[in-house]
């Protein structure tokens, strides 16, 4: 078989590549990688080219391979592409876990750290080897045979369960769907009604397509009238994989999560730790899991108090107009919009028409060119996996310095959320040339209808800069060290810090002034509209922010406190985290966690709090600039130089240190979201 992923390429090439050439292409490189590292184990003596470059030249190959595979189980998901995905996770788990378990390459590791040369390496260099020896730890190097091979068997079943949460997730959102007629629709706007009859008609429907998917539920919790309708689809979306709400059972996650918090605590407490929050932060910024806890529940004390307040206000608006005397979960959005407009005279709706989505890329780009001195152009001769993929590079002087793809709209198949991820890694190559970095960016926003472009709410404008700066800081890198180049060896509560940061451009005058511009006539945002928008920023920001500590809190307390002994544990946990933070109070059926897949299917266990960790370092960040001026070139060179530039090659609070001469201070956030006295 003529493989296409095991061919020598610059880009993924997405049209030839089928869900059969997946398995046999991974197991070829992972055949070929072992090799690679045996060879490197028995050289007669160990220095950085030899051990480190050479196997970061094995594992980018491998990484080519994967790349590819990884993505299209996310963009373009088939039960051929989920099931070598699945297997694929499979054999890469085992080579992990083995390489990290190696004893001789962990020696060839230690003696390039003890070793003359390692005092004349770059900073970059260094700091692969010092994580790399911190994760030979992590993996258990130092643990007995016996130990070790339980610690193997975890992680085969950690990675299993991971992908089994997510695969549940997607077929419990693709499982719900109504067919309405337009008179159910009362309130919605046309732009997402367009959209329902869009996805009847393909499905040879008479009415309009409700599904579970974000563009379609946000626009019902947000905007229509029928209060039982709204009902109906927040109990579907928050018991999604449960054993509750419409499919109750089936695609159920229970035992999934209660067997991965198990396997988590098994293997944190192998490696000497109390729990898997002790573990989670070993490579993080914040430096230690009561760290953390105080962290969140300082900014719970500080934002109950005010999330009270606007919950109040909207709880009174609502009776003033009519709306029920106790307000449910499914009211909470649509009242707020409601509230919003009679406040600010604003709405997301009326905000659309100025933000189309190609408006909106011109002037994404037109903010980094005047940050970071770059140029930004179409590249057609990328391959792409779907017609609606746009392709671009970044150029600096006239070079070519990194690549992009940008995914813009939801479709069948394609997972729910925003996402960024590398495709390609910038690295000095043993052969002396430069592998240029490739991002991919990815979002499920509502597409063009007929010949008129997609127009962005607000909301997504700002979804779409926050990937944007995750993909900014994994090209912009000057780090030729695979292992720490671009967002590779950051830490994880600093990851965030880029693409919090360029979400702040959404909100100036300024910027907003080429974001923005009819999709019609062209004119940019009204001065009227922009002043709403802006003294809207921080409408019910309380209550966001208590929201996301729930999630926080949630996360970080169950992986400190989990004990499979105690029954129903989960479920205590979250309830006890509601109690303590939230205002609003869902109703006893509602199972969230069942579709938490940040930390049950994700990156982020015992790491949610990553968010508002980097939302600090984002606002204090930020607030230089609002000092310095938003364009001011030489604080856009220095975040460049500081932070964009240097990747994962030093630790991350010497980076903003450097950047901002201090550590972060949590009052900025509190001043940016309107909640600091």
């Amino acid at each position: 078989m003529n493989n296409p992923l095991l061919q020598d390429n610059v880009l993924p090439p997405f049209a030839d590549i089928k869900a059969e050439h997946m398995v046999p292409a991974l197991e070829q490189t992972l055949s070929d990688v072992r090799a690679g590292i045996e060879q490197i184990t028995r050289a007669p003596s160990f220095n950085y080219q030899g051990v480190l470059k050479t196997r970061e030249e094995l594992e980018d190959r491998l990484q080519q391979v994967w790349s590819p595979i990884g993505h299209l189980n996310g963009v373009m998901n088939s039960p051929e592409i989920r099931e070598a995905h699945s297997r694929g996770l499979e054999l890469l788990t085992e080579y992990y876990t083995e390489v990290g378990q190696n004893p001789e390459l962990f020696e060839a590791y230690r003696a390039v750290h003890e070793s003359p040369e390692f005092a004349d390496l770059e900073q970059a260099q260094k700091k692969v080897v010092e994580n790399a020896l911190r994760d030979f730890r992590l993996s258990g190097i130092d643990l007995p045979e016996a130990q070790q091979q339980r610690y193997s068997e975890l992680a085969r079943e950690i990675s299993a369960l991971n992908s089994k949460f997510n695969n549940n997730v997607l077929d419990a959102t693709q499982a719900w769907r109504k067919d309405v007629s337009e008179e159910a629709l009362k309130g919605v706007p046309e732009t997402a009604k367009a959209l329902m009859r869009q996805a009847a008609e393909r499905e040879a429907l008479e009415g309009y397509l409700l599904t579970l998917d974000a563009p379609c539920y946000l626009a019902i919790m947000t905007y229509c009238d029928d209060r039982e309708l709204r009902r109906e689809m927040y109990l579907a979306y928050g018991t999604r994989a449960s054993d509750r709400g419409p499919n109750a059972g089936e695609f159920e996650n229970s035992q999934v999560m209660q067997d991965l918090m198990t396997a988590r605590r098994e293997q944190s407490r192998l490696l000497g730790f109390d729990n898997y929050a002790e573990l989670s932060v070993a490579r993080k910024m914040a430096r230690s899991a009561d760290e953390v806890l105080q962290f969140l529940e300082n900014l719970a004390d500080r934002s109950k108090g005010p999330a009270k307040q606007e919950y109040a206000t909207l709880c009174a608006f609502a009776r003033e107009h009519n709306g029920p005397d106790t307000l449910e979960p499914w009211d909470t959005a649509y009242y707020s919009e409601k509230l919003k407009k009679a406040a600010f005279d604003i709405s997301q709706e009326e905000l659309r028409p100025y933000f189309p989505a190609p408006r909106v890329l011109e002037g994404m780009f037109e903010v980094v060119r005047r940050l970071f001195d770059v140029e930004i152009e179409k590249d057609d001769s990328m391959p792409v996996w779907h017609e609606d993929v746009l392709t671009f590079e970044i150029r600096r002087g006239g070079t070519t310095i990194a690549r992009f793809y940008v995914d813009l709209y939801a479709r069948q198949n394609k997972r729910g959320g925003a996402w960024m991820d590398d495709c390609r890694v910038r690295r000095t190559m043993l052969s002396g040339g430069l592998q240029l970095p490739v991002a991919y960016l990815t979002c499920n926003f509502s597409g063009p209808v007929g010949d008129d472009p997609a127009l962005l709410s607000h909301d997504e404008v700002v979804t779409l800069f926050h990937e944007f700066g995750h993909s900014l800081h994994h090209m912009m890198t000057q780090v030729d060290a695979a292992a720490v180049s671009g967002i590779n060896g950051v830490a994880w509560d600093a990851v965030e810090l880029p693409s919090q940061f360029m979400e702040n451009f959404c909100w100036q005058a300024e910027s907003l002034a080429f974001i923005s511009g009819h999709y019609q006539g062209g004119e940019a945002l009204p001065e009227d509209m922009l002043e709403k928008l802006l003294k809207a920023r921080n409408f019910n920001a309380a209550m966001m922010m208590v929201r996301q500590l729930e999630f926080a809190l949630f996360d970080f307390r169950l992986h400190v406190e989990f004990d499979p002994a105690i029954d129903n544990q989960i479920a205590a946990v979250i309830e006890k985290v509601r109690q303590d933070v939230a205002v609003v109070r869902p109703p006893e059926e509602y199972a969230f966690q069942h579709g938490f897949s940040h930390i049950f299917g994700g990156g982020y266990a015992a790491g949610y709090y990553s968010y508002k960790w980097a939302e600090v370092l984002s606002a204090d960040a930020f607030s230089k600039f609002l000092e310095d001026g938003i364009f001011n070139r030489q604080t856009g060179e220095k975040f460049l130089a500081t932070i964009l530039e240097k990747g994962g090659s030093e630790d991350a609070m010497d980076l903003f240190v450097a950047f901002r001469g201090r550590e972060p201070e949590v009052e900025a956030l509190l001043r940016q979201d309107g909640i600091a006295a």
